[in-house]
């Protein structure tokens, strides 16, 4: 159901990515202005505001970062408040953030950070260790907070915040994301007012106080959202006074806006089609950044949704729950002609279920596990569970009606329908029917259980916890009318333990070892195809914006990131003088600054080493 880092088949969050890396990206760019009803060319606001204006083709699901999983909203809370760490755009090793460094006990069941004491909200107040426990308790004992997050607290037996630079939390058992907790903290004496987090969307009242680069000023639902820069933020003020995401559910409009200069910058639904990026390659004034990306893209299907409480809901065709029928579809699905034909070779191939962009846990089915293109296996398959050609020949379900799946597809973005197209045409010759259910909000039908098969992706974040909990039976809701974190409802006992090793395992290599054997395992299962890891394709206008920062710094995307480098970094065209201390060794000097301790750990802070090039979206 996702896109997080992190687009999501339901507008479940891609929680963004990004990988290590060397070299900044340079670009050119000025200014947009604020977001109008009637667009004018991007320039200089009327009081002389320097404004850069991003063009999305995702709508924010929530401004809460309890609510939140959508891309677009979790980037933007990036940019609102701080996280306990942050990644290095270089290589993505975990930096502060609010935490200047952490240390674990020698058995690693209690962790202590020391909070910054020149991080303030924007109202003014010190940010504290206070906030950070508030923020972790109430996830801990409010089933409406943990809705995003919950899993990277569930460990959790106690957070205390000692003096107002001291936070320490106590676990169950031993936790490896203790340096990757992807919460955003949020200050107390704003929140505690809340009474219903359930239903708090933090879209009413503006200015809304925050403490990371930039506070939100303003928005409206599918038109903008907008920051101003936080002259106050610790690591320096951003070099834009605001930063605009404008809403376009045509992205072929948004590309039309990017050349006039109504907008800097394109990120598509999250990436441009090959289409698009050649018919802005050579344009004047705009550059297209084409770089391994770090999503992957796949057909998930419906494995009987239910809930913790035992309770199945839906209506997803009961011959998906037989294995063989799932592995046939799978063996009808020409993984090479989705990367040729949809994606123009601005992908590769899909396999396993983390991108090839993070090599440390990047697995691949050998040779006899692989469920490679076979028509023919596939057609063996379906007759061997039972679901054989009628005179007509059309497979026909248990029922003797002939089946035909409804697949969700998100009706913004071309390549669910193009590669549903497909679909249609490769298991048309096995029998069976497709229905392409396009729509602008899939999430109301993806919660209620109701579909068959879904176009489904994320981001993957450098750590790769979030991705693999929200296939784990812990994430499903707690009864059919609630909202759990889970992707699409797989429940799978052995996969549940090896989440289990892999969260409690501290040395890096024998965790990336279990986290394998579990994506050898989700594999296996057949509920989730992925079918490519695209490029993250992009486009910007370099008489808009002077430099900006890649992430990771060599071949890196600029949207969706790990962090709020990008946008944080980005220098206007008509700055003048040198634009150094925006780029990515900028950055990098800015933050080793800061001195990271993971007593006892290691190399276990140094999370991932960078992909080729050609191995990313």
């Amino acid at each position: 159901m996702g896109t997080n880092d992190q687009k999501h088949s339901l507008p479940r969050g891609l929680r963004l990515v990004a990988l290590a890396g060397a070299a900044a990206l340079t670009l050119t760019a000025g200014l947009a202005t604020p977001l109008d009803p009637a667009p004018q060319q991007a320039r200089a606001a009327d009081d002389g505001k320097k404004v850069l204006t991003v063009a999305v083709a995702q709508s924010v699901d929530s401004l809460s970062p309890f609510l939140a999983v959508r891309l677009l909203s979790t980037s933007i809370h990036r940019l609102m408040y701080e996280y306990l760490t942050n990644y290095d755009p270089k290589d993505n090793h975990a930096i502060p953030g609010l935490a200047t460094k952490w240390e674990p006990s020698p058995d690693k069941l209690t962790w202590t950070y020391t909070i910054r004491s020149n991080s303030a909200w924007s109202d003014g107040q010190q940010a504290t260790a206070e906030d950070a426990a508030w923020t972790f308790n109430k996830m801990m004992t409010d089933t409406g907070a943990a809705t995003a997050n919950g899993s990277y607290v569930g460990n959790f037996r106690k957070v205390t915040a000692p003096s107002p630079t001291k936070l320490v939390i106590e676990l169950k058992k031993p936790q490896a994301t203790m340096a990757a907790l992807d919460v955003p903290i949020v200050p107390k004496h704003v929140w505690e007012k809340v009474s219903d987090f359930s239903e708090f969307n933090n879209d009413k009242t503006f200015p809304v106080v925050g403490n990371g680069p930039f506070v939100l000023s303003g928005y409206k639902a599918d038109s903008y959202v907008r920051l101003k820069a936080n002259k106050s933020f610790w690591r320096g003020s951003p070099k834009f006074d605001e930063l605009v995401f404008r809403y376009y559910k045509d992205q072929d409009a948004a590309v039309s806006a990017l050349r006039k200069g109504e907008v800097s910058f394109v990120a598509g639904s999250p990436s441009l089609t090959p289409a698009q990026a050649e018919s802005l390659k050579g344009a004047d004034d705009i550059q297209v950044n084409d770089a391994p990306g770090r999503r992957f893209y796949a057909l998930a299907t419906n494995p009987g949704a239910k809930a913790k409480n035992g309770k199945k809901f839906g209506d997803g065709h009961p011959s998906l729950l037989d294995q063989r029928v799932r592995h046939a579809l799978f063996r009808a699905v020409d993984r090479e002609a989705i990367i040729d034909k949809v994606f123009r070779g601005h992908a590769v191939e899909g396999e396993g279920y983390i991108p090839p962009r993070f090599q440390d846990y990047f697995w691949k089915p050998s040779a006899s596990q692989k469920l490679a293109y076979d028509p023919a296996e596939a057609a063996r398959l379906l007759d061997q569970a039972g679901y054989k050609k009628n005179g007509d020949g059309k497979r026909v379900g248990k029922d003797g009606k002939p089946i035909t799946y409804r697949v969700l597809c998100h009706a913004t973005d071309p390549n669910d329908k193009a590669v549903g197209k497909y679909l249609q045409e490769w298991w048309g010759k096995l029998g069976i029917g497709v229905r392409l259910n396009c729509l602008d909000n899939v999430t109301d039908p993806w919660l209620a259980g109701k579909y068959d098969l879904a176009f489904d992706g994320w981001s993957v974040n450098p750590d790769p916890d979030f991705v693999l909990s929200i296939h784990t039976c812990g994430a499903l809701p707690a009864t059919p009318e609630e909202t759990g974190a889970t992707d699409n409802f797989i429940c799978d006992k052995k996969y549940d333990e090896l989440y289990a090793r892999q969260l409690a395992e501290y040395d890096p290599a024998k965790r990336a070892d279990i986290v394998k054997q579990m994506e050898s395992r989700l594999y296996d299962l057949g509920y989730m195809n992925v079918m490519a890891y695209p490029n993250a394709v992009e486009a910007f206008r370099t008489d808009q914006i002077k430099s900006i920062t890649t992430m990771p710094a060599k071949a890196g995307n600029i949207y969706g990131q790990d962090g709020y480098w990008s946008w944080w970094s980005a220098v206007p065209a008509d700055s003048g003088g040198s634009s150094d201390n925006a780029s990515s060794t900028g950055v990098v000097v800015g933050i080793v600054a800061g001195v990271v301790v993971l007593a006892g750990l290691g190399a276990f802070a140094a999370m991932r080493r960078r992909a080729t090039a050609e191995e990313r979206e």
